[in-house]
């Protein structure tokens, strides 16, 4: 259990991990997610999104950028290692059904949970529009996994090294402008991103579905570390999400949570970027 079944990497500090979790696999649905422990007895406990389940192999797919000391460490390790702790599949499922036309937004890392849930819609029926961003042509992760799902997939990049250059809101809104109109949008990638996203698309009355990764630590809604105020309601992410009408976020508060500790995040991620350089010149194992 919870091995490490594969490994690549998609872009730079971007990774893929197939890991062997069958009870998981089982019963994951798009828009739930998992955490992790890479030491049971200090380890941070991280949120992954789940982007892809094996039922044959038994085994979940797992994608990840390495930005902090956490996931550094998952990118440090091999095909047959274990990682120590596995907890899911946690939140609330997303609402599939057949809405008419759809549009999946991601952004950046926000492609790879954002994958999951465009297969869902395809599948029950819906006329599929995907408008993928990242920053560089580098960065654009699972666009032929993208385009086996449909021909409508546009790619943005902020520099214009690929697709076309500008923000994802830019086709969002011409998607949105159109007669009929989406019958659904759903963002997930940055806080601003989904943020502007929802903004984009109240002026046309497009219901519109985010997902939040908040600061999360149990995951199970005892410690309140995730929540979010939604509707005037605080709300928490792992039990009540990680789904919520974008409409109703109130993106600036949890954009301000987020920032929280962002001093320990840094010192513990250059603790972990100091091991690294002494492991490189032979000072530690």
């Amino acid at each position: 259990m919870n091995q490490i079944l594969f490994k690549e990497q998609l872009a730079p500090n971007v990774y893929r991990l197939r890991v062997h979790a069958p009870l998981i696999a089982e019963e994951r649905q798009p828009g739930q997610f998992v955490i992790l422990q890479l030491d049971t007895e200090f380890g941070e406990r991280i949120p992954l999104t789940i982007a892809d389940a094996n039922l044959a192999e038994g085994s979940i797919t797992l994608i990840f950028q390495a930005v902090g000391k956490s996931t550094k460490l998952l990118a440090q390790m091999q095909t047959g290692e274990k990682i120590a702790n596995l907890v899911g599949p946690l939140g609330r499922p997303t609402h599939i059904a057949k809405f008419g036309t759809v549009v999946c937004v991601g952004g950046g890392i926000g492609v790879a949970p954002l994958y999951p849930i465009a297969q869902a819609m395809r599948r029950a029926g819906n006329r599929l529009v995907v408008v993928m961003g990242a920053r560089s042509r580098e960065l654009v992760i699972l666009e032929p996994e993208m385009r086996a799902l449909t021909d409508d997939v546009v790619v943005c990049t902020d520099d214009g090294s690929y697709g076309r250059k500008g923000l994802v809101t830019e086709p969002l809104r011409e998607l949105c402008a159109q007669t009929p109109k989406p019958d659904l949008a759903v963002a997930i990638g940055p806080p601003l991103m989904m943020k502007f996203c929802a903004e984009t698309t109240r002026p046309f009355g497009v219901p519109t579905v985010v997902s939040l990764n908040t600061i999360m630590i149990d995951g199970t809604g005892m410690c309140g570390g995730c929540r979010v105020t939604v509707g005037g309601r605080t709300k928490f992410v792992c039990v009540d999400g990680p789904e919520f009408d974008g409409h109703q976020v109130d993106f600036d508060q949890m954009i301000q949570r987020l920032g929280s500790y962002r001093e320990q995040e840094r010192l513990a991620s250059a603790g972990c970027n100091l091991h690294d350089e002494a492991v490189r010149k032979g000072l530690q194992e």
